[in-house]
């Protein structure tokens, strides 16, 4: 594991040539840079423009990315009833599906039998994993790389799994 000099998530996504798979597996995420989205969201009830406006970088990426070829796909491992913050995060997800992103839920009851990473997961191309490491109230505890292949074996066949079990984003309800 590489935990200093971690490269900004645009350099690790631009080297990516065939997939990017992201495992999130936490209720809460309490990183800074969405604390204006959540709060709006909580008021209003839905995304608005401006969340949308903000969001557009990520979202420019997501279409740059999967229009070079590569599948971007990500799987959200929540409990049930959903907490505020996944219903937030639901509330916008049609945006990243807009842009090209897979996007598949899975309640954490029907995730009891899997084999997963301890930590939350980027995917590059099967060989490289960015793991993200978070504070217990969710707040960012920074990243590590790993490219050791038994590792990114390991973090294939748990993402794959929970693929498989997941509901697609326009099916899933919260």
């Amino acid at each position: 594991m590489k935990p200093n000099g971690v490269p900004p998530f645009s350099e690790l996504i631009s080297d990516c040539q065939r997939s990017a798979v992201h495992l999130e597996m936490r209720d809460v995420y309490s990183v800074a840079s969405e604390a204006d989205d959540f709060a709006e969201w909580r008021a209003r009830g839905e995304i608005s423009p401006e969340s949308v406006a903000r969001r557009r970088p990520w979202l420019d990426l997501v279409r740059e990315t999967v229009d070079r070829g590569v599948v971007m796909r990500r799987a959200r491992i929540i409990s049930v009833p959903a907490s505020e913050y996944i219903r937030y995060e639901h509330a916008g997800t049609y945006l990243n599906a807009e842009a090209g992103e897979l996007v598949r839920w899975l309640p954490r009851r029907d995730a009891a039998t899997l084999a997963l990473s301890g930590a939350d997961l980027w995917l590059f191309d099967d060989r490289l994993i960015r793991f993200g490491h978070f504070s217990g109230d969710g707040a960012s505890a920074g990243h590590e790389l790993c490219d050791d292949p038994a590792v990114a074996k390991l973090c294939t066949v748990a993402f794959e799994s929970v693929w498989e079990r997941a509901t697609p984003h326009e099916r899933f309800i919260v």
